[in-house]
């Protein structure tokens, strides 16, 4: 294993995070639970949901689980870059929708 500031390993210690205050811990943990059972959107959608959110919030761990959970839901690899792309996508789009307040500034101070 290469030098990394993260450790693959610590994946599954992350119900470990209750050691320090399990009342929260316990909150979360259910609600997170709650939100990953089937309702209006399958499983299999929430699961490339959470792959697309890791890949933007850039969670290593979060990307290793949900690339997990995604295909252990049924979804595909192209569906799965898919998704990734759409978190792309939508990254992108943020950041360059914040062009508009630079040509803004910059008209401004232009006149």
């Amino acid at each position: 294993m290469e030098n990394s500031y993260y450790n693959p390993k610590d994946l599954g210690k992350f119900g470990d995070i209750a050691e320090f205050e399990p009342q929260l811990a316990k909150k979360f943990f259910d609600y997170y639970g709650s939100v990953f059972e089937e309702g209006e959107l399958t499983a299999r959608e929430k699961a490339l949901i959470a792959l697309a959110v890791a890949h933007t919030v850039q969670c290593p761990y979060c990307i290793d689980a949900y690339t997990e959970a995604s295909l252990e839901k049924g979804a595909n690899e192209a569906q799965m870059m898919e998704a990734v792309h759409v978190a792309c996508a939508i990254r992108g789009g943020a950041s360059l929708v914040h062009g508009v307040q630079m040509m803004n500034k910059a008209k401004k101070l232009g006149m």
